[in-house]
């Protein structure tokens, strides 16, 4: 299957380590991969905070570069809920029946990783290998609006050498939310204590997302606290074998 990287401005800017070991994760069961260069942002911290007309060249350029893929996948739940639930949204505000049709069409190819994996191609074991203790934090939007549910719990389970331990209240937002995080800030940063507070329970060594953007903040309360547990995306978890 020839598959296209959507990396996201997020990671492509600040985790590029997530996006070499999805490619590293994609190659090594079989499938080609390409990252299309003239990619660019989704669109989503626009059309979230007001500017939804302003959105809609990115919606037009991102069908424009992926629209010739198999399948579209990225190491992020909250971006591709951009493109499969909101996309549709910007095509009915700029009046483009063509537009509509594209992404409604595009958007069933648009895969975050774990469901990429699990749903789309019925793999759960990536004969990944990782000695850690780890735990998972399903963020809102592969949660709540993709709908992932058990994917990526899948797919860790049949990591070698895990130990994967339950987050209690694990469903609760960690409250990064993009700019709520900034303009609720006093809200996010109680909602951030919680989440740390479960976490710590688990005497975990990793707490693992498939949002680098949640695995920041996460990672970021962490640090400040001194509390010597790191967050790691999925896909590296994934990614990793023995041989490293």
């Amino acid at each position: 299957m020839r598959v296209a990287l959507f990396i996201t401005c997020f990671n492509d800017t600040l985790f590029p380590e997530t996006g070499r070991a999805t490619v590293e994760l994609l190659e090594r069961l079989g499938h080609e991969v390409a990252f299309p260069q003239e990619q660019t942002c989704c669109g989503q911290m626009h059309f979230n905070t007001g500017y939804q007309r302003e959105a809609i060249p990115l919606v037009r350029r991102f069908v424009e570069v992926f629209g010739d893929y198999d399948a579209v996948v990225a190491p992020s739940g909250s971006c591709v809920g951009m493109v499969r639930e909101l996309y549709p949204m910007a095509a009915e505000l700029a009046n483009d029946k063509k537009l509509l049709y594209e992404v409604e069409e595009l958007g069933d190819k648009v895969f975050e990783l774990s469901e990429f994996l699990v749903n789309k191609t019925g793999v759960t074991d990536v004969g990944a290998y990782y000695p850690h203790r780890v735990t998972y934090h399903p963020t809102c939007h592969s949660l709540r609006m993709l709908k992932v549910g058990d994917a990526p719990l899948e797919l860790l389970r049949n990591v070698r050498g895990i130990d994967l331990v339950e987050l209690p209240e694990a469903k609760e937002c960690c409250g990064f939310g993009g700019t709520f995080a900034v303009k609720n800030a006093d809200t996010s940063v109680a909602m951030l204590g919680d989440k740390l507070r479960h976490v710590l329970d688990t005497e975990a060594e990793i707490c693992t997302a498939g949002d680098n953007s949640c695995l920041m903040h996460i990672g970021g309360g962490l640090k400040r606290q001194r509390a010597g547990v790191r967050t790691v995306h999925l896909a590296e978890i994934l990614a990793s074998t023995e041989e490293r």
